[in-house]
């Protein structure tokens, strides 16, 4: 009897340890599964913070990019509108100089020109005369042939011209350095003051054609005509 329940014991005892071992064995793998499923989860939220975190770096990167993209257009901006002021200065430099050298051109034009006056009114001779002579004048000579063929260019008749002759004949004597000691008049018209024909030239005090210019133009203006002077000449002792 003792024995029978040895027998009984032990397999129940066997049977106890079984069950045992069956349940540590599904808490074990039970454990196993949550340690597993635990260790996925960490490694997927590893994952999301990796992936945030490249994310922000990029979104960093993109920032400096485009910070340094907006500092690098406004140095362009600003080099452009520096270049373009140093241009426009040097452009007016340029102007300037081009201004001053015609400036200075046209003096020393002027300068030779008076120089070239005073030479020939020093030397003594007028300046003579290159234009076209009608066959008309060819009977005159000298300032009295220039006056011919001016005037007819001037567009008076030819037979203005004895009026015209005996006119200055009696003011100057066709003489381009006639002058009158008191009244200041000055050359073949007698212009006063003589400074009056430089509206024809710098050179009137010693180019007869520049004197005969203004005296024609002054007649044309006072009294239609040479011989309409010659006339109110003749009536009041002037014209």
């Amino acid at each position: 009897m003792n024995r029978l329940w040895s027998r009984v014991g032990v397999r129940a005892t066997s049977v106890g340890l079984l069950a045992a071992g069956l349940a540590g064995g599904i808490y074990l793998g039970q454990d196993r599964e949550v340690q597993q499923r635990s260790a996925e989860a960490q490694v997927a939220v590893q994952v999301d913070v990796d992936d945030m975190q490249l994310l922000k770096q990029r979104q960093s990167e993109h920032a400096a990019a485009r910070a340094w993209q907006r500092q690098a257009e406004g140095d362009a901006a600003e080099k452009a509108a520096a270049e373009a002021k140093d241009a426009a200065g040097k452009a007016h430099k340029l102007e300037q100089q081009a201004i001053a050298a015609k400036k200075a051109a046209d003096e020393q034009k002027k300068k030779e020109s008076s120089k070239s006056s005073s030479s020939s009114s020093s030397s003594g001779g007028p300046v003579a005369y290159t234009g076209d002579v009608p066959s008309s004048c060819n009977e005159y000579s000298g300032s009295r042939k220039t006056g011919c063929a001016l005037m007819l260019q001037a567009g008076f008749k030819i037979d203005q011209f004895p009026c015209l002759d005996k006119l200055w004949k009696r003011e100057s004597g066709w003489n381009y350095k006639a002058s009158n000691s008191g009244s200041g008049a000055f050359g073949i018209p007698q212009a006063l003051p003589g400074s009056k024909m430089a509206k024809f030239g710098d050179d009137w005090k010693s180019n007869p054609a520049t004197q005969i210019k203004w005296g024609l133009d002054y007649i044309e203006g006072r009294y239609d005509t040479p011989c309409g002077a010659w006339g109110h000449s003749e009536d009041t002792g002037w014209y």
